[in-house]
């Protein structure tokens, strides 16, 4: 007679031997691509985001941003709520600048420095993995929602805002399900989940949640509002300009 449970457990194990083979048809380099397309539609893009800060469950504060995004790993970040109003990050490659009102020069800052609760410049003003991290490791994995590819993301530069991302990605998909942060040091700062809701009629990464992992008590949500294709002028990006013009867009 035939052991139904022994064909079972064949035909399971030939899935799992199929994703895993789907996940390597595809290199990690193209895998980690089209995972940046779930939050990064175009190349020019103006971004509407919230942030909101919890404490033990209870909203702390939150705050709007309007973010503009190009090629060449350049951001222009405005802060839009009444307590922020004025305030500038810009990012030109490896270089972060805070522009004040009132201020005649640009402040030097780091990837790394928090502007909201646990939302640092770095994840504000960047969407894109491909460009700053170079996956060192891929491997099949069974994830809640199916199967997935666990992809080690190496910094490319030391200026990043995190050292290496354990991120976890949808194996046909490339949706971005979650990711473990390290800091320079080897010390797992952050846990980050990703969801997703549908924008213009196309499934996207809506919401990032961080966790704190040193303040337990601590959450913060990135809420993408909105995402419009746009290409904003040159002259946005130059550090002196901003401390001398207001950005209207």
């Amino acid at each position: 007679m035939f052991d139904l449970n022994f064909i079972q457990r064949g035909l399971a194990l030939g899935a799992l031997a199929l994703c895993a083979s789907a996940a390597y048809a595809e290199s990690p380099e193209a895998l980690l691509k089209r995972a940046d397309a779930w939050r990064l539609s175009a190349d020019n893009m103006k971004v509407e985001t919230r942030i909101e800060v919890m404490k033990n469950g209870a909203l702390e504060k939150e705050r709007d941003y309007l973010v503009f995004l190009r090629p060449g790993r350049e951001s222009l970040v405005l802060m839009q709520s009444p307590a922020e109003k004025g305030q500038k990050v810009l990012m030109k490659a490896d270089d972060f600048w805070m522009i004040l009102p009132g201020s005649q020069r640009p402040i030097r800052i780091t990837p790394t420095q928090k502007l909201i609760g646990d939302a640092a410049a770095g994840d504000v003003a960047t969407l894109s993995w491909s460009e700053d991290y170079t996956p060192a490791q891929a491997e099949a994995e069974k994830c809640d929602s199916g199967a997935c590819t666990h992809l080690t993301l190496k910094a490319k530069q030391a200026s990043v805002t995190y050292a290496r991302i354990e991120l976890w990605v949808d194996t046909k998909t490339a949706q971005p399900l979650k990711a473990d942060l390290f800091v320079v040091s080897e010390k797992l700062a952050k846990r980050a989940s990703f969801e997703v809701g549908t924008v213009s009629g196309k499934p996207q990464v809506t919401s990032m949640t961080i966790d704190d992992e040193i303040l337990t008590n601590r959450r913060t949500v990135l809420h993408y509002r909105s995402r419009t294709a746009y290409e904003a002028p040159e002259a946005w990006f130059n550090p002196m300009y901003l401390t001398r013009n207001t950005v209207t867009p």
